[in-house]
């Protein structure tokens, strides 16, 4: 099974919820308190709505009572330094902000902010009697439906990815932006969470190896961020410091009517929300390393890129995906301290923590970067075959087609009317691509990434743009030739054309145009190429092909972690 549930909210009986402390003298006793309230929710009619059953779910900073139709939740009255929920008036205030930024992105699920009256021993929902207590109340769905669970069934499919990353990526860009000059986004600000959690995760790690881990984890992020600081606040002068998520993991994610739905934003820590995009998107990457799909971790970044443009942020990506690997093996092993945690449970819980300082050192490690260019006339599989091949190298792709529309600011799925070298296909407009594909190209194998340039490079030109830059940065570089029948290539262009979902404008016309004019791989060049016929097993078992032989090419292992 590639994919696995970790880290989730897990069920018990009200009567048997353990308590989760920060001080355990203090946070202990604040919990029991809340014990007689979770078995008085357990009854029927303390709902203002018919309830058959009510189960519970516990995190490690929340109950959630689930009623059938309607789920509950409620929040520990905990002080654990990055939240403080220790009153009821506190917990009032962020069950509110809970509300409002959670209905950015999932309003169908986040109803109102409801009061618990009477006593914990008599509670009622929406009822009468004093107040003393208070939930946000939210559509209840199913637990299968959420998508870490989807994944370990391997029911999450990689266009399902893709819609996602288009979600996020329309969230960002609609987000509020920092205000120039605040704390949000700052390299201090940048470092102080990281270091928070440095100093909170080492007092639960239970051997000296995994002491010696962690230091060496704390030595690499303090050296990556004295190192990119400047990087840090060239984004945040640039707007990319954002009112983001701030926990966007697959847990944290639920399939509603075919669609994936992030819920469950950071509502407790300004700090941990108002973030650096790259490091909201670094959160999903880590999460499905780590659950063995490195293929769809980088389907979800190469889209989300490719609708952002956002390729300057590869050179913080590995900083975040480090942060958030720390993150999830602090949690965990802060729930493993939590009283009343049984011993196989605790055992787990610390497994996994030490589990996440494992790919955390693995995300220190990098990658070799190299670059690599398509060749091929329009239909012979391209972009199929490269969309495929790049999350198994795990490089990050970059397409001619979609940057030439960016260049000239047309929507990546818009037609411009353009003829052959006419509109936005005249020479200068393809030299001005091509050159923003080798500014690309530096950007991504400069931040430790493979490129993929998808692109026809028909032109010995072109090929020699990307040559030379593989040389000048001391990088591999290989050319992907794709081929096909020329009867193929038209079948595909028609039902390309019908389909209006592509980039790609290139029709019958541009097809007979390439076929008279294109310069094919030379002798000298044919050693850097690896090529791959799509015509006769189509393009699927072509991608498989091409990846093993590009693999090879490039010394790589390709697929898993």
């Amino acid at each position: 099974m590639r994919g696995r549930v970790r880290g989730e909210a897990r069920w018990c009986p009200p009567s048997e919820c353990p308590m989760m402390t920060a001080d355990h003298a203090h946070a202990t006793a604040a919990n029991r308190g809340q014990l007689p309230l979770l078995a008085a929710l357990s009854r029927p009619e303390c709902y203002p709505h018919p309830v058959a059953g009510v189960r519970v779910l516990e995190t490690h900073i929340s109950w959630v009572l689930l009623t059938g139709t309607w789920a509950y939740k409620i929040k520990k009255p905990l002080n654990l330094g990055f939240l403080d929920f220790s009153t009821p008036e506190l917990r009032r205030r962020f069950c509110e902000e809970e509300l409002r930024l959670n209905r950015r992105l999932a309003p169908q699920l986040y109803d109102a902010v409801v009061e618990i009256r009477g006593t914990p021993e008599s509670p009622r929902i929406e009822g009468t009697g004093p107040v003393f207590e208070y939930a946000v109340k939210m559509r209840e769905f199913p637990q299968d439906a959420l998508a870490s669970r989807l994944l370990a069934a391997d029911r999450l499919s990689p266009r399902q990815i893709e819609q996602l990353a288009a979600t996020i990526a329309a969230f960002h860009g609609s987000a509020a932006v920092a205000e120039a000059g605040g704390a949000f986004g700052s390299p201090r600000t940048v470092l102080a969470p990281a270091l928070q959690n440095f100093e909170q995760l080492l007092p639960l790690l239970a051997t000296p190896g995994d002491r010696t881990v962690l230091a060496a984890l704390r030595e690499w992020t303090e050296r990556e961020h004295r190192a990119r600081g400047a990087l840090f606040e060239e984004r945040r002068e640039a707007g990319a410091v954002r009112e983001c998520h701030g926990d966007l993991h697959l847990g944290n994610i639920v399939l509603i009517d075919g669609k994936l739905t992030p819920f469950d934003c950071i509502e407790f820590n300004p700090d941990l929300r108002w973030i650096d995009v790259m490091n909201e998107a670094a959160f999903l990457v880590m999460d499905l390393t780590d659950r063995r799909r490195p293929d769809l971790a980088f389907r979800f970044l190469n889209a989300y890129l490719e609708l952002t443009a956002d390729y300057g942020g590869l050179g913080i990506l590995r900083f975040y995906l480090v942060y958030r690997a720390i993150v999830r093996a602090k949690v965990h092993c802060i729930r493993a301290s939590q009283p009343g945690v049984l011993s196989a449970e605790r055992t787990r819980l610390l497994a996994a923590g030490r589990d996440y300082l494992g790919l955390a050192q693995h995300f220190t490690r990098g990658a070799r970067a190299a670059i690599v260019i398509t060749h091929g006339l329009s239909g012979s599989g391209k972009t199929v075959i490269s969309q495929s091949v790049a999350p198994d190298l795990g490089a990050i792709r970059i397409r001619s087609d979609v940057e030439r529309k960016r260049l000239c600011g047309i929507d990546l799925l818009a037609r411009s009317g353009s003829n052959v070298e006419t509109g936005i296909y005249t020479q200068e407009l393809t030299r001005a691509t091509y050159e923003r594909l080798v500014q690309l190209a530096r950007m991504v194998t400069g931040a430790g990434y493979p490129a993929i340039v998808d692109g026809a490079f028909l032109r010995r030109w072109q090929r020699d743009l990307f040559r030379g830059l593989a040389g000048e940065l001391g990088v591999p570089f290989a050319i992907l030739d794709v081929c096909a029948p020329e009867p193929v290539l038209r079948t595909r262009l028609t039902q390309r054309a019908s389909s209006a979902g592509d980039a790609s404008e290139a029709d019958q016309a541009v097809l007979t145009h390439q076929i008279s004019t294109h310069e094919p791989i030379a002798d000298d060049e044919a050693r850097e190429a690896v090529r791959v016929d799509s015509g006769l097993s189509g393009s699927d078992a072509a991608a498989e092909r091409a990846c093993h032989a590009l693999a090879r090419w490039l010394g790589y292992q390709a697929g898993g972690r």
